[in-house]
């Protein structure tokens, strides 16, 4: 029973197997009939007679199974003629694609103008003609406008045309002035030889060398220009710096000056009192030298005699105080007796005193 179950999972793993080589040979066979239908009749060679003839049957049968299969390189060979011949259909259909695109392109833009120069046509239209043919009194009017404005626009189109053809004539024969001047190159170009072409690569090598060189001067100038940049930009704000340094300078070189000259003007005044005050010194050590002490009788005499003078002067301050006591007195006294009589008060004793 156990073989019984193995046998069918072996036989879908073998028929798997078989779709799956069988799929790898289908396709090398897709991609050789490929490779033989692009080929030209002419140039395939038909095999000899020397490999189909053989001694014996198993020598056939070897060369028949040998030309079955095809070698790996041919394999690569075949698939690498079919990738090129696919990459050139890609790059045709790519050109074809893109010539269509174009002639899209080109259509849309005419049918664009077009609309545009309709649009514009039918404006023109509806403020020229429409706007008038509203009112009916003027029908023949409008009519004749109409007929007229029709006219013009035939003519404007006549002239259109005809500069449009000479504009095609001129581009016509332009295109074979181009024409001839192309198979004029070629006929050149046929008649030069290998030596000339040699000679022109030669010079065209020695034209990319001076080109390179030529290059890299540039390359090496752009360099240098970006290195001097950067230098003069640090030298300008090395500049500014020091501009500003020299302007905080020169301010301070001015508050120096200026207090310079005050201090001058100092030592000017501080050497005038000096000189003053020498001058005073001298003044003063001559009297110092020229003094001389009293006799110690005469000074005790004359302080004896300020003793004396300080006492009187108080002894007659007190007096004159006791006599200012008693004038007030008086004065109060006066003063009642003279308001008892009925004559104006004299207030006090400096009014007067003024008075008098």
């Amino acid at each position: 029973m156990a073989e019984m179950a193995t046998e069918p999972k072996h036989l879908a793993e073998l028929v798997k197997n078989l779709k799956c080589s069988n799929a790898l040979i289908q396709a090398e066979i897709d991609l050789f009939e490929q490779f033989i239908s692009r080929l030209d009749p002419q140039t395939v060679k038909a095999p000899s007679e020397k490999t189909l003839l053989s001694p014996g049957r198993k020598a056939k049968i070897r060369s028949t199974e040998k030309q079955l299969f095809l070698t790996p390189e041919q394999k690569c060979d075949v698939a690498q003629n079919i990738y090129k011949l696919v990459t050139d259909d890609l790059k045709r259909a790519g050109k074809r694609s893109e010539k269509l695109l174009e002639y899209y392109k080109a259509t849309l833009e005419e049918a664009d103008i077009h609309l545009k120069e309709i649009k514009k046509e039918r404006s023109q239209f509806d403020c020229d003609i429409v706007k008038a043919t509203e009112d009916k009194k003027s029908m023949k009017m409008s009519a004749e406008k109409i007929t007229k404005y029709t006219e013009d626009k035939i003519k404007a189109k006549d002239n259109l045309i005809e500069k449009l053809q000479r504009k095609n004539a001129a581009l016509h024969s332009y295109k074979k002035k181009l024409q001839i001047q192309l198979k004029q190159q070629e006929e050149m170009a046929e008649g030069l030889t290998e030596l000339d072409f040699e000679q022109l690569k030669f010079e065209n090598i020695h034209f990319r060398k001076r080109m390179d060189e030529q290059n890299l001067n540039h390359l090496n100038l752009k360099l240098l220009a970006g290195k001097t940049l950067q230098i003069l930009n640090y030298n300008k704000e090395k500049l500014q710096t020091l501009t500003n340094e020299s302007d905080m300078l020169n301010s301070d070189i001015a508050l120096r000056m200026k207090l310079l000259v005050k201090l001058e003007e100092e030592t000017k005044l501080a050497v005038e009192e000096r000189n003053k005050a020498e001058a005073l010194n001298k003044k003063l050590r001559g009297q110092l030298a020229d003094f001389h002490v009293p006799h110690v009788l005469q000074y005790i005499e004359v302080k004896d005699s300020h003793g004396h003078l300080q006492k009187s002067v108080r002894e007659w301050d007190r007096k004159v105080e006791i006599a200012e006591m008693a004038l007030k007195t008086y004065m109060k006294s006066w003063e009642k007796l003279r308001i008892a009589a009925g004559v104006r008060p004299v207030h006090t004793q400096r009014e007067a005193v003024d008075g008098f």
